[in-house]
């Protein structure tokens, strides 16, 4: 079984997909990869494809943006019940691609990830990696876990997710991101709530973001975890305490360029667990998604090396 599954999203990129279709699969004839292709036409479409393809597919190819690889990766982690997936290709033609950036030869702080020509060369050739992944519960009853493969936030980033749903669709790539952020700082709240991270006690904390990532960057250039490792098992974990408007924007170049770390403001942990909670709810954003729009408890697991990712 040496047959893949190809799931595309049309309006990924803002009309970077659709642009670059025609010249992708032809590639990926000459190049002789056997497929079937299918398009989605709803959200959430390509985790029930990627969720039933393992009974025929010997890999899933995603293409687009993270939102698009999001979905596949979750059907795959449910397919396989959490244990190890079948490989995960992906041909990034989003606005971000940040966990693309990840995937051997990694991108370097301030670089573009690799085109569409490259990852059809990677597909051909089929060498896979084990990657580690996110798990998400929004309760200890929580029968239908989330997962992310690059990184999940709370406070200003995922309020920023939201409003960037709302980006006129001429602007893209950073620009875009950039105006979610802009539109973000007009009118934002910082949390307070409760952090556990692994056997540790919890401590309270007023934050405007705190991020958990498996994957070094997010936002298309927010070098937020610049040095995570995808398969150290282990998940990295940023706090920032709760800033103004000013502070967030002296921040924000930093973490363009990953010289935040030793930041005073902010505190940075390794785990393999992390449980936030608070009394009020917050928004959870997980590779651009937003998996949780309210809630008031938060179980973040890393799953050691379970997704299998063609490199």
């Amino acid at each position: 079984m040496s047959r893949h599954l190809i799931i595309y999203n049309p309006i990924a990129g803002r009309g970077r997909v659709i642009k670059h279709w025609p010249e992708v699969e032809q590639a990926l004839i000459e190049a002789g990869v056997e497929f079937d292709v299918v398009a989605t036409a709803a959200p959430l479409e390509a985790v029930s494809l990627a969720e039933k393809a393992h009974t025929k597919y010997s890999a899933v190819i995603a293409v687009g943006g993270d939102g698009t690889v999001h979905e596949v990766v979750n059907g795959l982690l449910r397919a396989s019940s959490e244990g190890e997936t079948i490989p995960l290709g992906v041909i990034p033609l989003g606005n971000g691609d940040d966990f693309a950036k990840v995937i051997p030869p990694e991108t370097p702080i301030g670089g573009k990830v690799f085109d569409w020509r490259v990852a059809v060369d990677k597909i051909a050739k089929g060498e896979t990696k084990l990657f580690d992944v996110g798990r998400l519960t929004s309760s200890p009853s929580d029968k239908d876990p989330q997962y992310f493969m690059n990184g999940m936030d709370i406070g200003f980033g995922a309020q920023a997710a939201l409003n960037f749903t709302t980006v006129p669709s001429f602007l893209t790539g950073m620009a875009a991101y950039l105006t979610a952020i802009m539109k973000t700082l007009i009118d934002y709240r910082i949390p307070k709530v409760s952090i556990q991270i692994d056997d540790q006690a919890p401590f309270e904390q007023s934050t405007t973001m705190t991020v958990v990532t498996n994957g070094r960057c997010f936002g298309s250039g927010f070098w937020v975890c610049p040095n995570a490792i995808v398969d150290d098992g282990l998940l990295n974990v940023m706090v920032a305490d709760g800033i103004g408007r000013v502070q967030i924007l002296n921040l924000i170049p930093k973490i363009m360029k990953g010289t935040h770390v030793n930041e005073p403001i902010l505190k940075n942990f390794l785990a393999k667990r992390v449980v936030i909670s608070a009394d009020e709810e917050f928004v959870v954003e997980a590779d651009g998604e937003v998996p949780y729009p309210q809630t008031t408890h938060l179980e973040v697991q890393v799953l050691e090396k379970k997704l299998r990712v063609i490199v």
